[in-house]
């Protein structure tokens, strides 16, 4: 009689070691091989270790991460630490790597309750589904995104974006020390947080360290604290001596950075994210072709990679100016200004900071020298927060979350992940969109008919990448361009977002007759 419930536990056992199991990206070797460099190698060599091309790349905390799980690691696979072992990939290997992100996650569930506690609750529906904070919680713990980076391609961006979620929400608390002190400690897990470490800067001075404000929202320079700006220095200094202080004695600072910023890579990655730069790249390729056609250009000058092999690392420009490290440094210092003269001069609260953390994480996103296309998660999560708040700035979350999420469509090229990645991001859109909707009912529709139309546009794509272009005969002669349409159809998605939340932010008036705690 109780066969059946057997057989379905059977079942359901074997579809979640198959999800745990079924994929296998680099990312599985890039962190396996940090377990075995931080577990068997001692401190002095972990940063010069070159055995495998997944060489150590993270800031010194995320190395004793790994080592400490190095420790949990042996009691399922001794052989995953051994240095030698490429390309290692046992079952036990692969349970131990899923189980760990799993586990971490448990940071990130707390700090997504601790940022439902700042929500306000004015907008509070009769259902609990229509509440914000409900659905706020949605939003970040069912992130397509994430989900898929983290537990399906494979990552730790859970347990680190709830070290970022958690800082935000002590910030919203006014326990700003406790929030320096979390985002110090975020920094020296992973440096791609330096994208909004101007917002938490600029913001703590303005915030803590000066303790009053004049009627009209202005500074009062008497208000100013030394006491405050030591102490949160003095947090800064501690946890970076922590973490870069072994490296000091040991003389290794230089080679510790020359990891963590190899400007020797080139200005995008190889799949290109959905930025300036790739429509900079793509519109390149349409004057080289429009060049050659009209025989202005030479197919003799032309870099074979940059008309053939589409989406290499080492792209060489043929037509607009090549673009140096230091030129997209000068554009994101731009690009990022605006916004940090805004949370000075225009105070809003932690909500104004909590947009010019966003405009930040974007226009880094937008401008920076190799930027990854999962970096588009460090925008999209901040900017749920804001989502509940406004009906502008819900809009300004779907455009950039649905654009964004389908970015990283490419990270699962698999045919048994195709329905898998499609059904999810399905699920979280229409349930971003209806619930937002609902929640904002009574105001103007979230989009006008150009954002519908091209949201919508985003299903032709999808049918053109996955399902027409394998079957013509340019498959074989430009494999990149499904990567090419789906980086520059969503850049322009991308780039129409943070354009509408500059505008909302510089138009935006300060929060007036404000007095700090």
């Amino acid at each position: 009689m109780d066969v059946e419930p057997r057989l379905k536990a059977w079942k359901a056992r074997s579809n979640h070691e198959m999800v745990v199991c079924i994929h296998h990206s680099t990312d599985f070797e890039v962190h396996r091989n940090w377990l075995a460099i931080t577990h068997s190698l001692p401190i002095s060599q972990w940063y010069y270790e070159a055995t495998s091309e997944w060489t150590l790349d993270y800031p010194p905390f995320f190395a004793w991460f790994e080592y400490i799980l190095s420790h949990v690691a042996k009691y399922f696979d001794q052989e995953m630490l051994n240095v030698h072992n490429l390309n290692y990939s046992s079952s036990r290997t692969l349970l131990f790597q899923r189980f760990s992100v799993i586990f971490m996650d448990v940071l990130f569930v707390y700090a997504v309750r601790e940022c439902c506690k700042c929500i306000d609750g004015k907008k509070v529906g009769k259902e609990l589904t229509e509440k914000p904070k409900f659905i706020l919680s949605v939003l970040l713990l069912w992130n397509f995104g994430l989900l898929i980076v983290d537990h399906i391609h494979f990552q730790y961006n859970g347990f680190l974006f709830g070290l970022m979620l958690l800082s935000i929400a002590r910030l919203f608390q006014k326990r700003h020390m406790e929030g320096a002190f979390l985002f110090a400690v975020l920094l020296h897990f992973k440096h791609i947080y330096l994208y909004v470490a101007p917002a938490y800067g600029v913001y703590l001075l303005r915030s803590y360290c000066f303790t009053a404000n004049k009627p009209d929202g202005s500074i009062r320079w008497k208000s100013f604290s030394f006491v405050r700006l030591i102490s949160l220095g003095l947090v800064v200094f501690l946890v970076s001596a922590l973490s870069l202080g072994p490296f000091l004695a040991l003389n290794q600072l230089p080679q510790v950075f020359s990891r963590l910023f190899p400007f020797k890579r080139g200005l995008c990655h190889a799949y290109w994210a959905p930025n300036f730069w790739a429509l900079y790249n793509a519109l390149d390729k349409v004057l080289s072709v429009i060049g050659l056609k009209l025989k202005f250009l030479d197919p003799n000058n032309i870099p074979k990679a940059s008309m053939t092999s589409g989406l290499v690392q080492q792209f060489q420009h043929t037509v607009l100016p090549s673009v140096t490290p230091l030129a997209t440094l000068i554009c994101t210092l731009i690009a990022i200004l605006p916004s940090i003269f805004c949370l000075w001069f225009k105070p809003q609260g932690p909500r104004g900071f909590l947009r010019c953390l966003t405009l930040c994480a974007l226009s880094s996103f937008m401008f920076g020298w190799h930027v990854h296309e999962k970096a588009i998660l460090l925008a999209i999560l901040p900017m749920s927060l804001l989502s509940v708040g406004k009906a502008g700035d819900a809009s300004i979350f779907l455009i950039l979350t649905t654009t964004g999420h389908y970015s990283l469509f490419p990270l699962l090229f698999t045919a048994p992940e195709l329905p898998i990645k499609i059904l999810l991001m399905l699920l979280f859109t229409i349930y971003s969109i209806s619930s937002l909707k609902t929640l904002f009912r009574k105001e103007k529709p979230l989009f006008n008919w150009m954002e519908t139309f091209y949201l919508l546009g985003l299903g032709p794509l999808e049918v053109c990448c996955e399902f027409v272009f394998p079957f013509t005969s340019w498959k074989v002669k430009y494999p990149f361009i499904p990567l090419l349409l789906t980086s520059v159809y969503c850049a322009v998605g991308i780039t129409y977002a943070w354009f509408k939340l500059y505008v909302s932010v510089l138009i935006d008036p300060p929060i007036g007759k404000t007095k700090k705690q």
